[in-house]
């Protein structure tokens, strides 16, 4: 299974980036709520968003595997 540990720094930043401009246009959606408090409770510090936490965020961690078997 992919962590966050396994995960490049730079490339996690552009796949949540990426990720949150998705669920940004979504009415309503787990994905987007996630993004909003991790966002809300880093108050923009990228070293306390989820992705930075052992185990790193979920949503970041599914896009880099699907990337990486697609590769």
């Amino acid at each position: 299974m992919t962590t966050g540990k396994d995960i490049p720094r730079q490339i996690a930043l552009k796949l949540c980036d990426e990720i949150r401009a998705e669920n940004k246009h979504k009415p309503f959606s787990i994905g987007r709520l996630q993004c909003w408090g991790c966002y809300k409770w880093a108050k923009r510090d990228t070293e306390k968003l989820c992705l930075s936490s052992e185990g790193g965020c979920s949503l970041v961690n599914k896009r880099y595997k699907l990337q990486k078997e697609h590769k």
